[in-house]
């Protein structure tokens, strides 16, 4: 701030009281700025107070001695939105799709997709692909056990596994003794792209109980 010219004596007077005024004014804003920051730390204090009394007393922990490392996080999985798709896949499978041009029944029952030859499934019979993984759909709705295969395929497809055996059950237990699940397993699995074939498992897999299941690879067979 540029100070005024001093002419006479008054000039000087009041440069004197205009400086006073500023270190008087400047005096009450450190004044006040103690007292809030005195408040504040009551303020603290208390709550700090209050905490304590709520906890009861506590002890620190002795010092690990263990460095502390900055490791990168993994990359967030979008689980809820795979949820969310295999809900909508399983969905979207259905009970009345006709499948009779795609069963065989040659040695037992099996399907495999335009493309893959009769081998795969001859191979899958016997055992070519080592299990990997098993689902059993034995006491589950049709509803419940629609999403649950649904979302089991595409996880075991998405983790790279190959051959799964799927148990649906031979029906001994349901109303007539006739297997509820079989056949809608069998459609809801040839409707699932990731399937390429499947077959009644061998008797020690589960005879006509089960089904041996093969995925497609990352190249696409």
């Amino acid at each position: 701030m540029s100070r005024p010219a001093i002419k006479s004596l008054a000039d000087l007077g009041t440069l004197r009281e205009t400086l006073q005024q500023q270190a008087r004014e400047a005096a009450q804003q450190a004044a006040r700025a103690r007292a809030a920051q005195r408040v504040q730390q009551r303020q603290q204090q208390a709550q700090h107070e209050q905490f304590a009394r709520a906890v009861g007393p506590v002890h620190p922990l002795r010092h690990h001695g263990r460095a502390e490392l900055d490791l990168p996080r993994p990359a967030p999985y979008p689980r809820m939105r795979e949820a969310d798709e295999a809900a909508a896949l399983a969905e979207s499978l259905s009970d009345e799709v006709n499948l009779e041009s795609l069963l065989l029944t040659d040695d037992g029952l099996s399907f495999r997709r335009p493309g893959i030859g009769p081998d795969v499934v001859t191979r899958l019979r016997r055992g070519h692909w080592a299990l990997q993984g098993q689902i059993d759909l034995h006491g589950y709705t049709r509803d419940e056990a629609r999403l649950l295969l649904a979302d089991y395929i595409h996880e075991c497809h998405r983790r790279g596994m190959r051959c799964l055996r799927v148990v649906h059950g031979k029906g001994l237990g349901s109303p007539g003794r006739q297997p509820v699940l079989k056949a809608k397993v069998q459609r809801w699995l040839a409707q699932r792209a990731e399937v390429i074939a499947f077959a009644q498992a061998s008797g020690p897999q589960g005879g006509a109980g089960a089904l041996v299941v093969l995925l497609a690879g990352s190249g696409g067979r």
